[in-house]
């Protein structure tokens, strides 16, 4: 990898920046000032700024508050996006993608990472990595759906998995009802489409949960944070994932 690429890597700036870092001579590889932006560098190397050295971390793990009203993809030319709520200065920024989709009006869990291989499974139906979803709906949901729910639903397309349906709350004056939905799989608008099929279009939709990562109450819409061990450990069990 070129010096100045890993310098933007692991969020010293950009290559603009780190190039003028280099040419100030404040940049050491293995010991040595190097002013080349080219120059050639391992995982294994050691490097330091002014002195303090850089370590490699090859995949970081982000988890996101969605917000409402912003597009989960990583540009847009007209809409904010769930990249633009990350600080540009992060390690690997520019390789950073959300894992899976959430509307633009859904709120809630999203996990952000450069680890494809372990986003990649994360979003294959055969591993059942669960998510849970809040949703307040309109209509008043009655008990047999839970069951209807849990044998899967034929939509136009395909046919869903078993599903787990929660109903917390049933407000017969809005004729509204609060539920929660789990689902393993993510298709395309799939909470609100199989709500919708059964007459309750969906009001508000939040995801509380994603495999074992749960949304932390004290974490601000908007605000993200990096994953704990534990929490990473937990997440590439739920997928399987065999990576050291």
């Amino acid at each position: 990898m070129r010096l100045d690429r890993y310098l933007a890597n692991m969020g010293q700036g950009s290559r603009q920046e780190v190039r003028a870092l280099l040419k100030k001579g404040q940049v050491t590889l293995n010991g040595q000032v190097i002013k080349k932006a080219g120059q050639a560098v391992a995982e294994n190397d050691q490097v330091a700024i002014a002195g303090q050295p850089l370590v490699f971390v090859p995949y970081v793990y982000y988890l996101l508050n969605k917000p409402a009203g912003v597009l989960t993809a990583t540009t847009d030319q007209t809409q904010p996006t769930v990249l633009g709520l990350l600080a540009p200065t992060l390690p690997h920024y520019r390789e950073l993608a959300p894992v899976g989709r959430l509307d633009r009006d859904t709120t809630g869990l999203l996990l952000i990472t450069n680890d494809g291989q372990l986003a990649h499974r994360l979003l294959q139906p055969k591993y059942h990595v669960t998510k849970r979803y809040l949703a307040t709906v309109a209509g008043l949901v009655q008990p047999e759906l839970s069951d209807i729910l849990a044998k899967g639903v034929k939509l136009s397309d395909f046919t869903t998995q078993p599903a787990r349906l929660e109903i917390l709350a049933v407000d017969t004056e809005k004729k509204q009802s609060t539920v929660a939905l789990t689902i393993a799989e993510g298709k395309y608008h799939q909470v609100k489409r199989m709500l919708m099929a059964f007459d309750h279009p969906v009001l508000q939709l939040q995801r509380q949960s994603f495999g074992p990562l749960s949304l932390p109450e004290d974490l601000a819409s908007g605000a993200y944070r990096e994953l704990t061990a534990a929490e990473l450990v937990a997440l590439r069990a739920s997928a399987a994932e065999t990576r050291h």
